[in-house]
């Protein structure tokens, strides 16, 4: 279907969106994003109930005492649920994350939830990711897990929390990384049998990895124990930020995404990971992969953009019905300035790849700014829509608003 601007009619900025598709009645979507509509920084909700053709939008309310939002996750689970978390604030203050449940699609929403506090600058907590269990084979399915990151003054762990109940409660949080290392947003995949992938990558302040950990009760422990070294995933290259490109002047985080194969297909069972990497000199979007989580493959380049291209921010979701792999991610390849958004896929358990490109327009990541904007968000959204396609939602700032919009797209 054709590409579609979310949030055109909206004043403000939205960006940093999420999107997540009910399996049972897949006209049925829910997007969450960054919304300035207002005037502050809130959660906004757009659903579609027509396979996103047309578009609600609201913006979740805000627990009393918090100013703000941003960061806010989504996904779905059995038959009808659809869980938020999002990361409230105060200004820097009270870095907080609370979750928002749907029984109903997405047409109502109760009350929010808190997860875990924060409390000012000291215990910070930030960019939450919510995964569901639908996993068919698993004996947890229905659990809901969270993971993010308390930030300190100069470093920073990766934190998970699970809910039993449809996000109604949360129980205490386990550490999965080193509160002496320096991370950013967590990523988590549910694998064939329940397991719980929880990964991240450590940036500093030794040299950075990509590096994971697996649960095989629910999320209840995890493996390796904590007082030991993670799974090594495998070594990283941060993406440079801003990236150099004349007049770029935004962040660009480098964050893991995971995702795992629980159809029936012949890779049944394998875990990916991708990542923006600068190891070639250049900043690319590499995969690895592995049967159980143990062992990975080393890591190899799956967009085949041209050398010198920037490609970036990708999310990577797995077909629950085929085991297709779709990874979107933001380019520059075809003028080595505007951006567009493209899928890599495969239906060979990842042993090649074809790249489209989903964005009909390049955009201009400044979009109507007179000077180098510092940020367009730090991530996009890939999820799968049954019987087995593509539903994106990314940033962009397309012409005529030439503001941050988001976008969906198959």
């Amino acid at each position: 279907m054709p590409v579609v601007n979310i949030t055109g009619a909206l004043g403000g900025n939205q960006f940093e969106p999420s999107i997540a598709v009910n399996e049972l009645l897949p006209n049925i979507m829910c997007v969450v994003a960054v919304d300035t509509s207002t005037g502050p920084t809130l959660t906004g909700l757009y659903r579609s109930i027509d396979g996103g053709q047309t578009w609600s939008t609201t913006t979740l309310p805000q627990p009393a005492g918090y100013a703000g939002a941003e960061a806010p996750t989504i996904d779905y689970t059995f038959p009808s649920t659809f869980i938020v978390t999002v990361h409230v604030f105060n200004g820097d203050n009270d870095g907080t994350i609370i979750s928002y449940t749907s029984m109903d699609d997405g047409l109502t929403w109760a009350p929010p939830v808190f997860v875990n506090r924060g409390y000012g600058l000291i215990v910070h907590n930030d960019e939450p990711y919510i995964a569901c269990d639908r996993t068919p084979g698993s004996p947890y399915r229905g659990n809901a897990y969270v993971g993010y990151t308390p930030l300190a003054t100069a470093a920073s762990s990766i934190f998970l929390q699970r809910s039993l109940d449809q996000a109604a409660t949360w129980q205490s949080p386990s550490r999965i990384s080193s509160p002496r290392g320096f991370h950013d947003r967590a990523a988590i995949a549910i694998g064939f049998t329940g397991e719980v992938y929880a990964g991240y990558i450590t940036t500093g302040p030794t040299s950075p990895y990509a590096l994971l950990r697996i649960s095989y009760d629910g999320g209840a422990t995890f493996q390796p124990p904590v007082n030991n070294q993670s799974t090594l995933i495998s070594s990283v290259v941060p993406a440079p930020s801003p990236l150099p490109v004349p007049n770029y002047a935004f962040r660009v985080q480098t964050n893991l995404s995971l995702g795992a194969d629980i159809s029936n297909s012949i890779y049944s069972g394998t875990v990916y990971a991708v990542w923006n990497d600068a190891r070639n000199g250049y900043t690319d979007v590499l995969m690895c992969q592995s049967p159980d989580g143990l062992l990975w493959s080393e890591p190899v380049s799956i967009t085949g953009a041209p050398v010198g291209s920037q490609n970036f921010f990708p999310s990577i979701s797995v077909s629950p019905f085929t085991g297709v792999i779709r990874v979107i991610y933001y380019s520059n390849q075809i003028n080595g300035f505007l951006l567009d958004v493209y899928v890599a896929e495969s239906s060979n358990g990842g042993a090649t790849f074809t790249n489209r490109r989903l964005t009909t327009t390049s955009f201009n990541p400044n979009g109507n700014s007179p000077v180098p904007t510092v940020l367009i968000g730090d991530y996009i959204t890939a999820y799968t829509q049954s019987p087995d396609s593509l539903a994106a939602v990314w940033m962009a700032t397309t012409q005529p608003t030439g503001k941050l919009d988001v976008y969906f797209g198959s």
